[in-house]
């Protein structure tokens, strides 16, 4: 071979490498996805080992498969959660930061901490991931082993009887006042900052009663530290089968569902939003973290649009706001 022809030969091998190169460039699939360069971010509000924090955890596991990118969960506890919004306020509206939080985020903390944000501008629900309800638990002392005996050992002890809650103002706290109203009690309500005072407190026997979130009172029941007597969601509770609905017991506006879901800002590109959406419900259709979510007294969630999130929140907070005013709550 001659050297014209060694020249030509590599000339011919080096357009079709750049030309296959290019092609590649070019597929739809190859291109790099929008904030993959960097470690995606999640916020979570509240604190490290919290429901919401357990939750992270968990999507960010499988957000690093689906996305292909590293995950950073940094939880960011404090003021009901409005530190944690005000952090993903300050970053990049790019979609390379998220936030992990319950809906009580808007339809709850409004009411309780006074802010300088309205948190339904400023955050928008992108995905449901889990959900739990609320369960009625009680010291083992406590004479009542279902929640007609309560509510009447509640009444034959006028003022005596005391309710705690994860913190004064929200949904704990409201089912306390509703149930009061339905069943015309007079129970006394006492608020926690978070639920292992709460809980902690109620095993001391210092509380007799309190109502807190499933998956933080779930594992006291199962050891047999607390009873409990019924709970907030529309059916009963594959880990509690055994306990009664409110709705059952006769009182359907105690019927509560939480949820935990992933959040952006509203003004971050649409095609994020879609892209940490999909990925999520996807994470969700793993029998794996079905099992898991189940195990630590959550339910999976439900593929609601972001709409329709949205609409349920401005309820949920009507709701809550009557509450309160009836009994003139004043945020701290």
């Amino acid at each position: 071979m001659t050297d014209r022809t060694r020249t030509d030969s590599l000339r011919r091998l080096l357009c079709t490498a750049a030309a296959a190169t290019l092609a590649a460039l070019a597929a739809p699939g190859a291109q790099a996805q929008p904030a993959s360069a960097k470690p995606l971010r999640l916020i979570v509000a509240g604190p490290a080992g919290g429901a919401s924090d357990i939750v992270a955890r968990m999507l960010g596991d499988g957000l690093q498969k689906e996305l292909g990118q590293a995950v950073v969960v940094d939880p960011k506890p404090g003021a009901g959660g409005a530190l944690a919004v005000n952090d993903l306020m300050q970053v990049p509206h790019d979609g390379a930061t998220a936030l992990v939080g319950i809906s009580g985020l808007v339809s709850e903390v409004p009411h309780i901490v006074k802010l300088r944000i309205d948190m339904a501008k400023e955050i928008k629900p992108i995905a449901e991931f889990a959900r739990f309800g609320l369960v009625m638990v009680g010291h083992p002392s406590v004479p009542a082993k279902t929640m007609g005996e309560l509510i009447a050992y509640i009444k034959a002890n006028p003022g005596k009887v005391s309710y705690a809650s994860y913190s004064a103002g929200t949904i704990a706290h409201v089912t306390g006042l509703k149930l009061n109203q339905a069943a015309g009690l007079d129970m006394t309500h006492v608020g926690y900052k978070g639920s292992m005072p709460g809980l902690t407190d109620v095993m001391g026997g210092h509380v007799p009663l309190m109502i807190d979130g499933m998956s933080t009172a779930l594992p006291l029941i199962k050891a047999g530290k607390l009873k409990a007597f019924a709970v907030s969601l529309p059916q009963r509770s594959p880990m509690l089968p055994d306990v009664p609905t409110f709705r059952e017991l006769g009182f359907p506006d105690l019927e509560t569902v939480v949820w935990i879901g992933v959040w952006t800002t509203p003004d971050v590109p649409a095609a994020a939003q879609a892209r940490l959406r999909q990925a999520t419900l996807k994470i969700l259709e793993q029998p794996a973290v079905r099992e898991r979510l189940q195990e630590i007294g959550l339910a999976v969630g439900q593929p609601r649009t972001s709409e329709e999130l949205t609409r349920t929140l401005r309820t949920d907070y009507d709701k809550v706001g009557e509450v309160l005013r009836s009994i003139n709550f004043t945020p701290e």
